[in-house]
């Protein structure tokens, strides 16, 4: 699917506010990540605990995962669910943990958009499901960025939790794509050692780093592989950074997301570029241009979307207003972009709790 078409669904159905969803949904016999149309779809069973030690490896739950297939048959797979990741599941305020769903092997149909899965992360709201919409578009505009990205699929979820009294009003969550699966997409290795970040694709690092500036994103590090995986076509090519966790932007402004100490910024929604240091600012201008030719669709991702609420749209519309006043003064984005070469900035610095090499 050209990126063109698969931008217009995206805005097709944001524009519509959902109302597409009962009449479009699983009109074809598509993969998972092959049809933008989000996806109605039930988990009946227990609910993994907050309470689990995050230290130890979790516990797996059964339960049964329930859609609607393109014929309107009602399908149903026996999978497993654990918790995951470690930061949400340790803030006391979180709606529901966040997910990862395994699928068994001889349970999922060929006819199943799920065949191809083995397993894959749910993201779940924690303070309203309205930041979830947020970083779902979030991915949505990498996907625009670059072809080297995680693609997501939007899922109108129902909670049928046997020790829950009250029934569980649906709400909004999206599926991620595993690493294993994206590297197959895109017929690459992933590469699960830690490099300086001058080790991988200059120009791909570039996109990502001006794409992680341009959403207010500091949460991340290639040095570290926080919030990052990395792609290779073989062994004796550098490696393509691919970002993922997009929570603590500025751009999605989650009620519990701050930027790191170490930074000495006010708020998640200062703008911090985090690349490496390169003097030869020559380098970003095709980076620049890159963004400058996506604009409009930038834009249009975030207006269109009648499931975002209009006061956060209207405050969208002004930050990314900032990020391309910035990126059309070239005194302004020298400024930025050269800031990790200040030795007294923190514009490199290592964050607490992530290890040095």
């Amino acid at each position: 699917m050209s990126t063109l078409k698969h931008y217009f669904i995206i805005s097709l159905y944001c524009l519509f506010g959902g109302s597409i969803l009962s009449a479009t949904a699983q009109t074809e016999n598509l993969g998972l990540f092959d049809n933008e149309n989000p996806l109605k779809m039930t988990l009946s069973g227990t609910l993994p605990p907050f309470s689990e030690d995050p230290s130890k490896t979790p516990r797996k739950y059964l339960q049964v995962l329930s859609y609607q297939n393109a014929n309107g048959n009602k399908m149903e797979i026996p999978i497993e669910v654990k918790t995951r990741g470690h930061f949400r599941r340790l803030l006391g305020h979180c709606s529901y943990p966040p997910l990862q769903l395994i699928f068994p092997k001889n349970e999922v149909q060929q006819t199943s958009i799920f065949k191809d899965q083995s397993k894959t992360k749910l993201v779940m709201p924690c303070r309203g499901d309205e930041y979830v919409i947020r970083e779902w578009l979030v991915y949505k505009l990498y996907n625009l960025i670059s072809p080297y990205s995680f693609r997501v699929r939007l899922v109108q979820l129902t909670l049928e939790d046997e020790q829950r009294k009250k029934p569980i009003e649906p709400f909004y969550a999206f599926l991620l794509e595993e690493e294993k699966q994206i590297a197959k997409r895109l017929q690459m290795l992933p590469l699960e050692r830690k490099l300086r970040a001058n080790a991988t694709q200059a120009e791909h690092f570039l996109r990502m780093a001006v794409f992680e500036y341009l959403i207010a994103n500091t949460d991340w590090s290639v040095e570290h592989l926080q919030n990052i995986k990395l792609l290779t076509p073989d062994a004796k090519t550098l490696p393509i950074p691919v970002p993922y966790d997009f929570d603590h932007a500025g751009l999605v402004d989650a009620p519990y997301a701050k930027p790191a100490m170490e930074l000495e910024l006010g708020s998640v929604r200062d703008r911090r570029y985090r690349g490496y240091c390169l003097e030869n600012v020559q380098q970003f201008e095709p980076v620049i241009a890159h963004f400058n030719a996506l604009k409009d669709k930038i834009y249009q991702i975030f207006s269109d979307c009648n499931l975002l609420n209009p006061k956060y749209q209207k405050s969208t519309m002004l930050f990314l207003d900032e990020f391309y006043a910035t990126i059309n003064n070239p005194k302004k984005w020298q400024k930025e972009f050269l800031y990790p070469c200040d030795p007294n900035g923190t514009g490199y610095v290592v964050i607490k709790g992530l290890r040095e090499d």
